[in-house]
């Protein structure tokens, strides 16, 4: 049997069994495979990764083979067998323990052995190499797939809130809103607690829109979401809800806070589309709030009809306020009477 490129490396310290083990080998494998060695000195001189296996006898002159065996496992994987004359178990068992792929004992026709035992260490570590290759592409593949199926999930998630978001303002559009709103009702009444709504219309707006330009228009609104959303809570939901019309969800928040909210946005908005306008005046709005509590809403669309109502009711008075829905007073039996 001729291996091409073949290289194993004996060492041996009596040479008449070097030669014979080197002789046996290139017999079997083909001349000019094998190296061979009298010392560990001289094996630790050799380059380990250059070799495909490694026959080491255990008693060396210059030391133990377990001792080259420890050098070669601190370097690489090259197979290496142990040959010796000691027929002990022990110390099969601690070759094998400390690295050594097989253990061969120089008795009777052991020559004719070796070349069966190389043969098969040569085969379990092409098998072992092709294993770790195949293991690594695996892992490969495993981490493109992951790298893959993220830039999936986010292209999803990108195209879930380009379908969830208006994009002039950056808020939340209409659709997206009545599926939060009705999540955020069930909340409130789940937990007990309040939830505030707020209408928002800019006064004005259509007006500016058709003697400035939709360009202008453009940026009043943008504005207008970003003012909103630099004054709400992670928890807060804003919306744009049509046109110039925005609106607000403000969980665990009642009139009063919900108001002062909307204060501050009011007068950052008159400022920042002042600036815009490029002129002392801004845009003012309008707006109506109502709330769970106050309201008694007996339901998600309920509590929005109840603060559109209130922006109405701003609006009528002479815009550029905010108008808070009045609480609904229970009906008593006298009164209904």
């Amino acid at each position: 049997m001729v291996v091409e490129s073949l290289k194993i490396l004996i060492v041996e310290d009596d040479a008449d069994q070097r030669d014979l083990i080197r002789d046996t080998l290139e017999c079997h494998f083909g001349p000019g495979t094998v190296v061979a060695v009298e010392s560990r000195a001289a094996a630790q001189a050799q380059d380990p990764t250059t070799f495909d296996l490694i026959l080491t006898d255990y008693n060396l002159a210059d030391g133990c083979g377990m001792e080259l065996l420890d050098a070669v496992r601190a370097r690489c994987n090259t197979p290496v067998i142990m040959v010796t004359g000691e027929n002990v178990g022990q110390i099969a068992v601690e070759a094998i323990r400390r690295g050594a792929t097989d253990y061969v004992v120089k008795l009777g026709d052991y020559l004719f052995t070796i070349p069966l035992v190389v043969e098969k260490n040569l085969t379990m570590a092409k098998v072992k190499r092709e294993n770790e290759q195949l293991r690594l592409q695996v892992e490969k593949a495993m981490l493109e797939l992951q790298f893959k199926n993220g830039q999936l999930q986010e292209s999803l998630q990108r195209m879930e809130q380009m379908a969830a978001t208006d994009p002039l303002t950056g808020l939340y559009n209409r659709r997206h809103f009545t599926r939060v709103l009705d999540q955020m009702y069930a909340e409130a009444q789940r937990f007990d607690t309040d939830l505030s709504c707020a209408m928002i219309d800019l006064d004005g707006y259509k007006q500016l829109n058709d003697t400035h330009g939709h360009q202008l228009g453009d940026q009043l609104l943008i504005a207008a979401g970003r003012v909103i959303t630099s004054n709400l809570r992670k928890m807060d939901i804003a919306a744009r809800y049509g046109g110039d019309e925005f609106v607000l969800l403000l969980p665990r928040a009642q009139t009063s806070e919900a108001s002062g909210v909307v204060q501050r946005i009011r007068e950052e908005y008159f400022a920042a589309s002042a600036a815009i306008l490029r002129r002392p005046e801004g845009v003012r709005m309008s707006v109506g709030i109502g709330s769970v509590r106050c309201t008694m809403s007996a339901s998600a669309e309920q509590l929005v009809a109840t603060a559109d109502k209130a922006l109405y009711a701003a609006k009528g008075a002479g815009r550029d306020r905010i108008a808070i829905a009045e609480p609904i007073k229970p009906i008593t039996p006298n009164a209904a009477a």
